[in-house]
Order: structure tokens, then sequence, then C-alpha cells
């Protein structure tokens, strides 16, 4: 591993359209598991000037049938679930409104192949939604345990949200992104180099005081987000580095679910199987088996025995057990990596009872109504609380560090 370099990761705003189409799509999740909590969804959205539409395969008591016929009331509901999200997100502009928006619904039943090979049998358990490949990972830069250029670009934005929403920065629209460039040497972070954040705001921000204001305000806001001692006057700033942003969110570019997984995840600094989460119900792998691999990841590393640890599993369609596991702890580990894959092997088995996908989904408790709050600022590094974020909790340490020094 290099240990001296420059390394940049990107967030979003929940405001961006990509976002807006991710919360919506994880809004249904939640609205269908809150009514089945065995329901299978698969719900994509597209958002583009004053439009929202829905397509996707959904099952579920108390949904819709088989012959795509909605329970009485819910297709109401669907809609609005959709209105409230835009409303709480705070898109009330020409452009894009919650209320006037056209609202298009094209759910229809789940496959029959498809739930064929997912559901259990007689001689069977509940097999994996889909094949493919998941990666957890975890670092100790920050005290997440997530990488630092990502966990910082979160927050700046996170932080330029809760403003808006207080009314304390009335001058920020919902849309805005942000990167965060640091220097490390010794594979730590000791300086930022970059900040580049572009906001959407009210009409006049871009220059004259106005624009000063907005310049002002954003950097205070890096400067309560970013240790003091990475910031200095060899930092570069980079805000709305095009000039005006009047006009953005679901009217400025069209949004569709799952195109922001690598906001989603680590930011780059980890590999990535492809698979997006939002939209999910738990059995699909895509999703939970990222959450499970980001769990064993986070506590091998609280454990002390990695500062830096990728998890990868892989599944076939039908089919329940993974067909692989592999660890890297890229040189950090305190004991050796397949000690450590027996170590994970052992303890999912004891605590979650395996890494099938029922396993996961029971062991986590995932099949309730939590994904909402996973659809904008990352859904890994987040603080657990209740039901919420199970993934990021850290109560296998001890049963890890056990498992390897046995």
């Amino acid at each position: 591993m290099r240990s001296d370099y420059l390394f940049t990761s990107e967030s979003v705003s929940e405001g961006h359209p990509d976002k807006v189409a991710d919360q919506i799509s994880d809004a249904i999740v939640d609205l269908f598991l809150s009514k089945d909590p065995e329901a299978r969804i698969a719900c994509e959205t597209l958002t583009t000037t004053q439009l929202v539409v829905l397509a996707g395969e959904i099952r579920g008591k108390g949904i819709m049938d088989t012959e795509g016929n909605w329970a009485p009331g819910v297709e109401q509901e669907v809609e609005d679930a959709v209105r409230e999200t835009v409303k709480r997100i705070g898109y009330e502009q020409d452009g894009f409104h919650w209320k006037t928006f056209r609202f298009e619904n094209n759910l229809h039943p789940q496959s029959a192949h498809i739930a064929q090979g997912v559901d259990a049998g007689d001689n069977k358990d509940e097999g994996a939604g889909d094949q493919g490949i998941m990666f957890g990972f975890a670092c100790d830069e920050t005290p997440d345990l997530m990488p630092a250029t990502l966990d910082y670009s979160h927050k700046i934005l996170e932080h330029m949200a809760a403003d808006r929403h207080s009314g304390s920065a009335p001058f920020l629209e919902p849309d805005a992104k942000s990167q965060v460039t640091l220097r490390f040497a010794n594979g730590k972070p000791v300086a930022a180099t970059a900040i580049v954040v572009s906001t959407q705001h009210k009409p006049g921000y871009d220059e004259g005081a106005k624009g000063a204001e907005l310049n002002a305000y954003v950097k205070k806001v890096v400067a309560d987000v970013i240790p003091a001692e990475l910031l200095s006057a060899e930092t570069v700033y980079h805000i709305n580095p095009t000039g005006s942003f009047v006009i953005g969110g679901p009217d400025g570019d069209a949004g569709l679910t799952g195109r922001k997984i690598i906001v989603d995840t680590y930011g780059g600094a980890s590999p990535h199987g492809g698979g997006a989460f939002s939209g999910k119900d738990p059995t699909k792998v895509d999703r939970s088996a990222a959450y499970v691999t980001r769990y064993l990841a986070k506590n091998l590393v609280a454990a002390g025995l990695a500062k830096r640890c990728t998890i990868q599993v892989a599944y076939a369609i039908g089919v329940s057990q993974p067909l692989s596991l592999y660890v890297d702890t890229h040189g950090t580990g305190t004991v050796s990596d397949d000690k450590l894959e027996q170590a994970v092997t052992a303890v999912a088995k004891e605590k979650l009872g395996g890494l099938t996908p029922r396993g996961i989904r029971t062991g986590l408790g995932l099949n309730k109504p939590i994904y909402s709050k996973t659809a904008a600022y990352g859904h890994f590094g987040r603080k657990p609380e209740g039901d919420f974020f199970p993934w990021e909790k850290t109560d296998l340490v001890d049963d890890l560090k056990a498992a390897a020094a046995a």
C-alpha cells in the first residue's frame, strides 16, 4: 500500500435529483414493509421537471395481488408517501413542487419465475434474490470507522441541510454537492488540500455582497466539520465554481434510483460490487449482504484486529449459501487474513445464523421500515439508534477477538 498520497471523495445532498429518487424508492420500501414484513419490493424512481415516475415489481399481503390489483387505499398511500418525501426534502419550486408534480405509478406484481427461485420451500432455504458480489469496508481514519474524505463530504452537506431546514441559512435550496481532497502521510490524513461545494441558492447569491455571504457561510460549515489541524491557508476552496446555481434538483437534471452507489458506500476507498441499495427489500443481497459485510468489517477494525478491512461475499440467484467469503486487511491485520475469514464465518454463524439471506435479515432485524433514513448522506458511518442502522453496531468485537485468538 502507498502511504503518502492525495485522495478524494464526493457526496450529494438529499435534494440532488438522484437522491430524491433514492429517497422516494426507500419511502415505498418502508411503506410496504410496514404492511408486510415479508414483502418483496424492487421500486425504481425517475424524477424530472414536475414529474415523478415509479416502476418495478412488488408482492405482499395487503398491498397487491398476483393479478396486479391494489389493496383498498394502498395506491393512494403510495402517492402520498412520494409527495410527502419531496415535501420533507423541501421542493416548492416552479420546476418541481411536491404538491403539483405529475405522478405515474407503474409498479406491478413480481415475476413468478423470480419468486419460485427465491422463496423458501419444503426442501430448500430462501435463496438469494439475484447473483452478485458485495463488499463491506471499514478503516480507522475517523471515529465512525469510515474513509475521512467521504465522512467529511457527507457531514458538510448534512450541516447545510440542517441549517436550511432550521431557517438559519434561508438562501440555500435543496440541491448540493461536496467534494473533499485530503493529503495522506503514513496512511493518515494530514491536510485538506481542496474543498468543492456547489449548492443551489436563492436568486442573487452568485455575486456581490450576497455571493460573499454564501461563500463565507460555506467556509464556516467546512471549518465546523473538518478538524482544524487539517485546514490551512493552503486549502483551496471551489464554491459554486460554475457561477449561478438557481435551477437545480429534478428541474435541472433528471434523477434515477441507484446512480450514487459510491456516495452511498465508501467514496471510492473500497471496491464496489455494482448493486444499488435503495428501492430494494432486504431479501435482495445487493442490499442486505452489503450491510452485513460492513457490519463484520467494522467490528474487525473496532476490535483492533486491523486498521483497514475489506470483505467480499458472492451469491447465486435462488441459492442460500454464499459462494465465497474473502477478507483483506491490506497488510494491517494483527493475525492472518485467512484466520480472520475463519473467525468471521464462525461469528456470523453463531450470532446471525450464517450469511444466508434469511440469516442476515433476521440476525440484523432488516424486515422493518428502516430504510428512508439510509437514502441520503450514506448508508454507512451512521449512528445506530433503535432499529435504525443495526449494521453500524460494534457488538461483535469480543466475539471476533475470541474467534481470532482460538
